[in-house]
Order: C-alpha cells, then structure tokens, then sequence
C-alpha cells in the first residue's frame, strides 16, 4: 500500500465478517485510529456497535451482524447462550424477539454489557456446539442460562415444554445445567421444570395445574395416554382423572391453528365420547380471564362424573 493511501470498501469489507470488524484490524490495514472513530459518528458512514467493534455501514444491523459483533466483543473463548442459542438449536417457542443476547465468557473476562449483548461470565464454560459456524451453548445449558432472564413463568414453561416434548433434550438434562451453574435466578425456572416434569406441556397447562391447585380436588394425571377396554388409543388427555373417566381439555388457539389441527382434536373428543369418557374443555384464555367460573366448572364435572358408573375397561398409559 503507497504512503498516505488506504483500502477502498471493498478491501475493507472483504476483511469484516459480514460488515462487522474490529477497530484495531481496521487500523493494522491502514487507517488512523481518528480516521476510523470519526467514520463513526452521527452522519457517518459506519457505527460502533460495541466497544472496538464497528459496522461497515448504517441502517440496522441484522441479526447475524448483531451475533458476530457479540462474539467479536466477548473474544476467542465467547459462547453464544440464552434465548438466541435456543432458536439456533430448533426450540421454537421462546419469548418474543427484541431481548439481548446472551453470551457466556470465561471468568477472567471483564467485560461490560452493551445495548444489544448480556456478558455472563462463567466458572463452568462449556464446549460448545456450532449452528451456521456461530459457537453455541448445548442447548441444556442454554435453557438453563435463558430461563434465569426471564419472570414470567408461563414464557419459561413454553421454553422448557417445547424442547422436551420435542425431544430436544430431557427435563434431567436442564437439571443438571440449572444445579452446575448457580441458585442466582433459578428458583422460578426450577418450579417450572417440575411442573414440565409432572407432564405440563405448555403455559396454558401450567394455568390449569394453578387453577387445580385452588379446586379442592385431587390431582389428575397430566397428558396421558387413554385407551379403551380394547386397548385402542383414544387421545391424550391434558389432565386426566382416572377413577372417574374424566378429562379435562384445554383448548389453545396456538394448539389449533390449521383445519388439520382442529379435525385431529375433534376425532378426539368422538372417540373419548364413544368410549364414556367425561369431557370438560375449556378455552386456554379463560384459565386466567375467568379463572373463578371455569373453576366452578371443573368441580361441577368432576361431581357429576363422579356420580355416574364408571365406563368399564378405560385405561391410561405414560405418552410416548
């Protein structure tokens, strides 16, 4: 390079990463540091994403450009967990977009948070798996650092639920991540694993495990297999009371969104129908909009299902 000149912007961008660079690589190619700072200010043609990382350009940044500039800030060692990693590994329903990022670093790391990035450092860093070359947190652990951000219990309750019931991983598997790493922000999460153990499979369920706990009656099985005195699969039940053949359906908007969803659950209730099962379905929203009426009519079903002869032979199995 001749004294006095430096890289046009294609040289520049091809030595980023998507647009994303640090500053010092910028200053190694040429450029003075004054030069690249004031590139960077309001009306300039760059801007500072984190401290010594800078973007190429203006507008708003993507997300990929938001996650290299993260793990650019958190350095060779930096792991991207929380939400975001959960996303990369296949767990759909998580928390509405718009949240930091979460990266672990290790413990000698002092790094400060920035407007897009939450920096957690940690004793206990783990090996992480790659998604599209961007280094993550498995997705345990990633569950685990995800759930002690947030306070809703029922955002927590679809994070854990999705990626058990799909098999993603186990509910022991987050157990151990949320015992490895600390009791700081984890009583929330751990109540809510239980729940997903004991069979809740979404926060509408978690509604209705709260609104059972104020009934008085017994608890039921939570999503169960029930089967007729032939053996033959009738549906999973969300909540299950086996001594009076009663189930307790809870009918989620999110759960029924296309004909074929809405046909599979009405074969459903036919068959708990045809076989004598009591049936008491309640709208998902009404859980906690009408919370005092829908428990009158939980304990009103159970009474009457109670006061009929039990249908012979109905049985229940663990779900598969």
């Amino acid at each position: 390079m001749r004294r006095g000149s430096e890289p046009d912007r294609a040289t520049l961008w091809a030595a980023s990463q998507g647009g994303v660079i640090a500053a010092r690589v910028l200053i190694e190619m040429g450029l003075s540091e004054s030069t690249v700072y004031r590139r960077c200010r309001d009306g300039g043609p760059w801007q500072r994403l984190a401290p010594g990382i800078l973007l190429l350009c203006t507008g708003e940044p993507t997300d990929d450009q938001l996650v290299t500039a993260a793990l650019l800030h958190g350095g060779p060692r930096a792991v991207l967990t929380g939400l975001s990693a959960c996303l990369r590994q296949g767990v759909r329903r998580t928390p509405t977009p718009g949240r930091k990022l979460q990266l672990l670093v290790p413990d000698d790391r002092q790094l400060r948070h920035t407007w897009f990035v939450r920096v957690d450092r940690s004793r206990n860093m783990p090996v992480p798996v790659r998604r599209g070359g961007v280094p993550l947190a498995p997705l345990p652990r990633a569950l685990a650092d995800g759930s002690r951000t947030l306070r809703d219990e029922r955002e927590i309750a679809e994070l854990f639920s999705d990626a058990v019931q799909r098999r993603l991983c186990t509910v022991a598997e987050i157990a151990a991540e949320l015992d490895a790493n600390g009791q700081h922000g984890s009583a929330t999460p751990r109540r809510v694993l239980r729940a997903v153990r004991d069979g809740i499979r979404s926060a509408a369920e978690l509604d209705a495990k709260k609104l059972w706990a104020r009934s008085g009656l017994p608890e039921p099985l939570w999503n169960v297999a029930v089967h007729d005195g032939s053996g033959r699969f009738l549906g999973v039940a969300d909540a299950w009371w086996d001594d009076v053949a009663l189930a307790w359906e809870i009918n989620s908007i999110a759960w029924h969104l296309t004909p074929t969803d809405y046909a599979r659950e009405q074969a459903k209730s036919a068959r708990f129908a045809a076989a004598g099962v009591a049936v008491l379905p309640t709208v998902a929203r009404r859980l906690r909009g009408d919370a005092p009426e829908v428990l009158r009519e939980l304990t009103a079903a159970h009474r009457a299902a109670t006061g009929r002869p039990r249908p012979p032979g109905l049985h229940w199995t663990e779900r598969r």
